[in-house]
């Protein structure tokens, strides 16, 4: 059960409710998520009551939809980690030039990505392309858990079907930056572990 005014879109009706500019709520498998199309990104701050300081995380169906956005450089150290983790929960902070970026993340020239291990929603993105999004809670709120949870703080956002939703994780995704080749750090320690941090050779800054 959900709250009567969330209504529930199959992943065609919702890809185009997305592309229309709306937002939505979707399955992943760390948490549920609050999703938008990047160039509508802006109401996610909004409706989260959340600083812009806060990036979004882009996700997306294939991996090549979001390593071709990066440098040369990164994308040579980041497709191995893609080959390991994706679809999963890791969540890796590249850098990216362009619009994107500043949907996503103003002021900034980096982009975290990633792949839910979440068929449903991966089905969804093969048909909307790749969405901002962000756990599914208003700012400082504990994060939801499950799409009744996720529609009782969203109660006018559509969700995707069917119910139930896949049970998550309940942990966030694993944050690593890249810096300069061969070298990664650590921002958020989530669901999976990263052997790769203590395998980086030593790195400046």
């Amino acid at each position: 059960m959900t709250n009567d005014e969330s209504p529930l879109m199959s992943a065609k009706e919702l890809s185009q409710h997305l592309r229309g500019g709306g937002a939505a709520l979707l399955p992943t498998d760390t948490l549920p998520a609050l999703a938008a199309a990047p160039d509508h990104a802006a109401q996610i701050w909004t409706l989260k009551k959340r600083p812009q300081d806060k990036p979004l995380i882009l996700m997306a169906a294939q991996a090549d939809q979001l390593l071709t956005l990066t440098s040369e450089d990164a994308r040579v150290d980041a497709e191995p980690l893609a080959r390991r983790f994706w679809p999963g929960a890791l969540t890796l902070v590249l850098p990216v030039e362009g619009h994107l970026t500043q949907r996503l993340n103003p002021g900034q020239s980096t982009l975290g990505m990633r792949i839910p291990d979440c068929d449903v929603t991966r089905a969804l993105l093969a048909q909307s392309g790749p969405l901002a999004t962000t756990s599914a809670n208003p700012s400082g709120a504990p994060p939801t858990q499950s799409a009744e949870e996720a529609a009782i703080a969203f109660p006018d956002l559509p969700l995707l079907a069917p119910l139930p939703w896949p049970d998550p994780s309940g942990l966030a995704s694993t944050v690593i930056a890249w810096t300069s080749p061969g070298c990664w750090q650590l921002l958020r320690q989530g669901a999976v572990m990263v052997d790769v941090i203590e395998r980086s050779p030593p790195c400046s800054g």
